[in-house]
């Protein structure tokens, strides 16, 4: 597979800068070379020593003749990274291409690239060493293993060449850095219980609206309208009237993934590693909306923070897609302001909509928040996020007591959503929220009081 387009010499490199200082500079060897043929002529002359002068001129004619042809240019470098599909622990692929426009020979090129922390290359702390011919052109393969979701900054690149047997090195060429794109790894996802309640006109799931469905409903008088290849020919007969088999619609529903971004807990270790409160919340996410996504429902996205991001609903490959690059950039925004005024209400969900809030509960505005969404009539399930065992850094002797006391206020809050209606599970993968969203299916198709 070819990442870069080969380096055309004599085309303007990234990282070129609009300034006078020369492209090439004089080594320490240059001076030395300067400085023996220098002391040797003026001691020879001084002491009438012809010895002294023929020992000097094969250091002044050396350094004229490798200073004959010399560079004019710095070598060109520029940085790709292979843009396709990379996933948690996937081989992620870029390339250096370091290319010299000048006519005389690079004696030496050395290039070094700044590796990202979730990015493991083999020798990727190291410099490689080319050596380029006039004209010629030449990669340094980065090859490794992406290791956490996000966009990780590959490099600035930069490369360094030598000339004129080492007498000469060029300023820098420096490539700016590439972002790779590592998509959450999907964790396996399946439900098989309906939605609460199925809201547009077509989907997969069965609503208790009668339409043009895969579901029979019963047998009706036939009425102006009625499609004939729904005519039951037996029942007509029986009755001596027509009869058609009635159908239950089937219809799409809207799902709302709400990202709890106030808190971040437990250390991130990479794919098959430990997993953090963020980690956890986007690998889950991108489960569930591919899950739905893949059934015909409109999924939307949404940040329970101070940016306020928000994905509108849509479904099909190309949300699914969309979705993958909205999650690249959650990060976990701490912030002591309430974000629920400022970021959305329940005004702005539809009523049906499935609510699902991943969340560590770890500030008490999300467990105020699960409430108050609770409250407006919408139908919310709450994903815990917490990772299981973590704990803070020890501080003092009452760090450990403090802890406990936290676990059980946090209990306790849960168990209060649960009073309020607010199922909270833990995420474990496929199957994980089946009996919860049995629960409220249950509670969305139960018969509601009115007040008169």
């Amino acid at each position: 597979m070819t990442l870069l387009r080969p380096a055309v010499p004599g085309v303007e490199a990234s990282g070129e800068f609009l300034d006078t200082q020369p492209e090439w500079a004089p080594t320490r060897a240059l001076g030395r070379a300067v400085l023996v043929s220098g002391l040797l002529l003026i001691a020879g002359v001084l002491a009438g020593r012809v010895d002294l002068v023929v020992l000097a001129i094969p250091f002044a004619l050396g350094t004229a003749v490798a200073l004959h042809r010399r560079p004019r240019e710095r070598p060109r470098i520029a940085l790709d990274v292979d843009e396709g599909y990379i996933v948690e622990g996937a081989e992620a692929l870029a390339a250096v291409t370091v290319g010299n426009p000048d006519p005389p020979a690079y004696d030496l090129v050395v290039v070094r690239t700044r590796i990202p922390r979730w990015l493991r290359i083999k020798d990727g702390d190291r410099p490689s060493v080319l050596t380029l011919a006039p004209g010629a052109v030449d990669q340094v393969e980065l090859r490794g293993t992406a290791l956490r979701w996000g966009r990780h900054p590959l490099g600035p690149a930069a490369a360094r060449a030598a000339a004129c047997d080492g007498l000469l090195i060029s300023r820098p060429g420096v490539a700016y850095a590439q972002d790779v794109k590592v998509y959450p790894i999907t964790e396996p996802f399946d439900a098989d219980e309906a939605m609460p309640r199925a809201a547009g006109l077509v989907g997969g799931h069965r609503s208790r609206r009668p339409g043009e469905g895969g579901e029979l409903a019963g047998v009706r008088v036939f009425q102006p309208g009625d499609r004939l290849r729904r005519i039951d020919w037996r029942v007509s007969l029986r009755a001596r009237q027509l009869h058609v088999a009635a159908t239950l619609s089937d219809r799409d529903a809207e799902v709302v993934l709400l990202l709890d971004v106030l808190a971040e807990a437990g250390g991130s270790g990479g794919v098959g590693s430990t997993a953090s409160v963020l980690d956890t919340t986007v690998r889950a996410a991108a489960a569930i909306a591919e899950h739905y996504l893949h059934r015909g429902d409109r999924v939307s996205m949404l940040e329970y923070g101070t940016s306020a991001r928000r994905l509108r609903p849509a479904t099909g490959r190309r949300q699914y897609l969309t979705v993958l690059e909205w999650l690249l950039d959650v990060e976990a925004q701490p912030s002591p302001y309430e974000p629920y005024d400022q970021v959305f209400g329940p005004h702005l969900l539809s009523s049906d909509a499935l609510v699902v809030v991943f969340t560590p509960l770890v500030d008490s505005r999300s467990a105020e928040m699960l409430a108050r969404l609770a409250r407006a009539g919408r139908f919310v399930l709450a994903v815990d996020t917490l990772p299981e065992g973590v704990k803070p850094p020890h501080r003092s002797d009452y760090t450990e007591v403090a802890h406990r006391l936290w676990r059980l206020e946090r209990d306790n809050t849960i168990g209060q959503l649960r009073e309020h209606g607010v199922p909270v599970v833990r995420w474990a993968g496929a199957g994980s929220l089946d009996l919860v969203l049995r629960d409220v299916a249950r509670m969305a198709s139960a018969p509601k009081g009115a007040l008169r």
